[in-house]
């Protein structure tokens, strides 16, 4: 990849080489080309016991799914919430009939235990949290990013293998209807532009715009376009935090795909975009209003009508958090693969970090 050994910053600015240091070339598991995953889960035949870690404000969603589930039936059962402050696990614990723990050790340890988890405490906790639950032969839902570095995500990842056991990481736009909706029409994509603007909120600024925002955007694309990244130039900006604000990425691909990203969390107004061309077909992705447009070429032209066929539809509202768990304690029960594997949020995050450490070489120089 030329990115790696910085000849795409080089070139885009001159003067560039022997002061940005080398970046890491990012590899990118087979899974994001090849679509193998490991077929040998065990079926689980009783009704499972879940338990959530970390419930701040994407946690105690997660678990009032699971309780929701529970009391409709479905199979899975919520016996347990945990968090380090036991003022924020006990608010959430009471009201779902659950117990409320300080150290999700307790649940690992105890008996009957737990069959299943969702891991949403903070990143940099990630990777202990869910290699001591897999250790002990528990399922994991991790939030995304799945883990701070690409080495612990792959540690995970072998973990997993090693005990056929389901790793899913948490990036909700494949749930979303509207993508659920559209994503077999993508055949060979050209050129994919995605936009994700957000105003500005105090949470998740303890990481970038690359890693808060745009690594969703990289989670639907990888797999989208399967070819490996030949080269890779980005750029961003602090606006708001310390940390970067707003950024661009362009990614090119053995395939000769071309992906342009732009993500912002200093917008006025939300938008969540992806534009996908492809031979004679333009698909656009509104993940905000759920809209999808469709323009097609005609394939017999006649005189006086224009030579583009387009359609536009708009999915229903839906519930992508209940989808994605739903999903999740589905591949636990019957012995699949997850829908978002651990490779694919390890992809995910290989390519994002490539771009922070790109934005950070050229602020670097240009300071």
């Amino acid at each position: 990849m030329k990115s790696g050994s910085g000849g795409g910053l080089q070139r885009g600015l001159p003067g560039l080489a022997g002061l940005v240091p080398e970046l890491k070339q990012v590899e990118l598991s087979p899974t994001v080309r090849t679509s193998s995953h490991p077929s040998d889960f065990h079926v689980m035949t009783k009704k499972l016991r879940a338990a959530v870690i970390g419930v701040g404000y994407l946690g105690r969603f997660h678990a009032q799914k699971y309780a929701a589930l529970s009391a409709a039936n479905r199979g899975v059962e919520l016996v347990g919430v945990v968090d380090a402050h036991s003022e924020t696990a006990q608010p959430v614990a009471t009201p779902l009939g659950v117990a409320a723990f300080t150290d999700y050790r307790e649940l690992l340890g105890a008996e009957p235990g737990v069959d299943l988890v969702s891991v949403a405490s903070t990143t940099e906790t990630h990777h202990a949290v869910a290699r001591d639950c897999l250790a002990a032969g528990v399922h994991v839902l991790a939030e995304k990013p799945i883990t701070v570095t690409v080495a612990q995500a792959d540690e995970l990842i072998a973990l997993a293998d090693a005990r056929k056991l389901v790793l899913q990481v948490g990036h909700l736009e494949r749930f979303n209807p509207a993508w659920l909706a559209v994503k077999d029409k993508f055949k060979r994509p050209v050129f994919i532009e995605a936009h994700r603007m957000a105003p500005f909120k105090a949470r998740g600024i303890d990481v970038s715009v690359v890693l808060d925002l745009m690594i969703h955007d990289l989670d639907l694309i990888l797999p989208l376009v399967a070819s490996p990244v030949t080269d890779l130039r980005a750029s961003g900006v602090s606006v708001l935090t310390d940390g970067i604000d707003i950024a661009n990425a362009r990614i090119e691909f053995a395939n000769g795909c071309v992906a342009n990203l732009t993500a912002s969390r200093t917008s006025t107004a939300s938008l969540r975009r992806l534009r996908v061309f492809q031979h004679h077909e333009y698909i656009s992705v509104d993940f905000g209003d759920r809209r999808i447009g469709i323009s097609k070429r005609r394939e017999a032209l006649v005189e006086g009508e224009e030579p583009i066929d387009t359609e536009s539809f708009q999915q229903p509202p839906g519930d992508a958090l209940m989808t994605e768990i739903e999903a999740f304690v589905a591949a636990v029960k019957n012995g699949t693969p997850p829908v978002v594997s651990g490779r694919e949020g390890r992809d995910a995050l290989a390519v994002a970090l490539d771009i922070d450490r790109m934005i950070a070489a050229r602020q670097n120089f240009i300071s």
